[in-house]
């Protein structure tokens, strides 16, 4: 007999295509209101802010939301500035969307851009070695050819 999975066993990674949605529709919006900037924090002053995903929580409760100072200065204040407004944008926030509980806002530091690099970077370095070593077993194979 095959099981088939129940409507909540989905797996952590997994999001449902609402959540997508709404993640991307909270991204959009808290966007448009730190751009719009109408509060203050002076860890945010003269400090842009890339939202890069908005991951939301299966009972959109909870959001964490990703985001990058331009030029990656002085993350780590930003990223405490951005949390203690994070109820005045929720306010905000709570306005624009039309679900039935704006979520918890938790902004966080997205890396990944920072880990894009690095890999992007090996694979350089992984080139640049494959094709010296292919010039040597060329000039090797020369060698043996004599």
């Amino acid at each position: 007999m095959v099981q088939r999975g129940q409507k909540g066993d989905r797996s952590r990674s997994e999001k449902s295509q609402r959540q997508l949605k709404v993640g991307e529709e909270i991204r959009h919006n808290i966007a448009d209101i730190l751009l719009k900037g109408n509060f203050y924090e002076p860890a945010l002053e003269g400090v842009a802010v890339t939202i890069s995903e908005v991951s939301i929580s299966p009972d959109f409760s909870n959001a964490r939301v990703y985001c990058m100072p331009l030029g990656g200065v002085d993350h780590d204040n930003v990223i405490i500035g951005l949390n203690a407004i994070a109820n005045e944008i929720k306010h905000d926030l709570s306005k624009r969307l039309t679900i039935r509980r704006t979520p918890r806002l938790k902004f966080v530091l997205d890396d990944s851009f920072d880990v894009a690099g690095r890999v992007s970077n090996l694979i350089n370095a992984n080139k640049a070695h494959g094709s010296d070593s292919d010039q040597m077993d060329r000039q090797t194979d020369g060698d043996d050819a004599e």
